[in-house]
């Protein structure tokens, strides 16, 4: 019998418990031993599940316990998921988590820990709910080299802009219905800001690097001034609106950020919709490699942790290759420094006697819509000071 524990009894924890108990056989084959689930730490009580006789309200009898194995960790945040997980690699546990903020975060200390007290950190549901990402990363890739990241990495903002495309509607009233449907929280600004998004692709960066990069030093921009005009706009440019996480892997250097961009429909990722995420890798001997299905919810995330749960407990996990951290940002370009075509729209038709100043790096859609060739911020921020007037919206274009 193997003994496990989960910490943080949410959505995602009450999944685990429900996977675990459904798809017994399975993941006892997989394991090659049964799998208990011991305990589970929550500050609430549970009289009503079928696993409230096992709720404790401390991490001292998960610590202290020597027949706990693993520990599912799904409690959110950084603080104290971070010190209950080195807490439980040092008493010799290996951890399993979806939490992708505590890894963006900490990840490079925390997988120290479990390397020098020989167990595993597996967070494969922490990027994509249940798409198998990171462990493709680690080994269906091993041998390339990821030169390109581009995902939707968010499903509440993939449905919310899906609506507005659709539908012709705003921002606030697609959001008050996803509020509604429960895709998105009563405070939006993880997803809509951008952060959650930010989160992800510093771990996809890690994978591909080695280098975890501190959240200040990655562009993340809101989706929150994105309009009907504005998709209809993405239309005339071929293409749809998407909240995109993206790294530039060159020579040493990565360009990493989170903005909506306008992805041409040429792009597999502008076809991937509502709440389901799509992350394209690209290395030289690959070309384009996609990954795609459901990124978030109870039983996607749940089956994710599950299956790293199969892998430490089977031991394949202390055969794969395992992902080394080193902190730090030096190696990242200033996002200022990078240079985009822009999709760019005025609140009123632009003067004839102006349009000279567009004339050398604009592509003219209608008499208040441009295409604007590639360059940096600054560039265009003395493109507009040259114009006399600025766009009301500004969309980057992926290329």
């Amino acid at each position: 019998m193997k003994y496990i524990a989960i910490i943080g009894f949410g959505v995602v924890g009450g999944g685990i418990a429900a996977v675990l108990e459904e798809n017994k056989a399975a993941i006892s084959a997989a394991v090659g031993d049964a799998v208990e689930l011991k305990y589970i730490l929550d500050l609430r009580e549970f009289p009503d599940s079928p696993w409230g006789d096992r709720v404790v309200h401390t991490i001292d009898p998960i610590v202290n316990d020597p027949d706990v194995a693993l520990v599912c960790e799904t409690m959110g945040g950084s603080h104290p998921a971070f010190e209950y997980t080195m807490q439980l690699l040092e008493a010799g546990k290996s951890v399993v988590t979806s939490n992708k903020e505590v890894v963006a975060n900490f990840g490079d200390r925390m997988l120290a820990c479990a390397a020098e007290h020989g167990v595993n950190y597996l967070f494969e549901a922490s990027v994509g709910g249940g798409i198998p990402v990171i462990r493709s990363m680690l080994t269906s890739l091993a041998g390339d080299n990821i030169s390109r990241i581009d995902g939707i990495l968010n499903g509440t903002t993939n449905y919310i802009l899906t609506r507005m495309r659709d539908e012709g509607s705003d921002y606030a009233d697609v959001l008050a219905d996803a509020q509604k449907l429960g895709y998105a929280e009563k405070d939006p600004s993880a997803d809509v800001d951008g952060i959650d998004a930010q989160r992800k692709i510093i771990i996809l960066t890690a994978l591909a690097t080695g280098k975890l990069v501190p959240a200040d030093k990655v562009y993340a921009e809101t989706m929150r001034t994105i309009s009907a005009e504005d998709m209809a706009g993405a239309k005339k440019c071929g293409g749809a609106v998407k909240l995109i996480g993206s790294a530039r892997i060159s020579d040493g250097e990565v360009a990493l950020f989170v903005a909506p961009r306008i992805v041409p429909d040429t792009c597999q990722l502008s076809h991937i919709d509502d709440v389901y995420n799509g992350i394209s890798v690209t290395t030289p001997l690959l070309g384009d490699v996609l990954y795609y299905g459901r990124g978030a919810g109870r039983f996607p995330t749940a089956s994710a942790v599950v299956a790293d749960v199969c892998a430490v407990l089977s031991g394949a996990a202390m055969k794969e290759k395992r992902p080394v951290f080193a902190a730090g940002g030096d190696h990242v370009v200033d996002f200022d420094e990078i240079r985009f075509t822009y999709y760019v729209r005025f609140a009123d038709a632009v003067p004839m006697e102006k349009l000279s100043a567009l004339a050398d790096v604009a592509e003219k859609l209608d008499e208040k819509e441009f295409v604007v060739g590639k360059m940096g911020r600054r560039a265009l921020a003395d493109l507009w000071e040259k114009l006399g007037t600025m766009p009301v919206s500004i969309i980057r274009i992926l290329e």
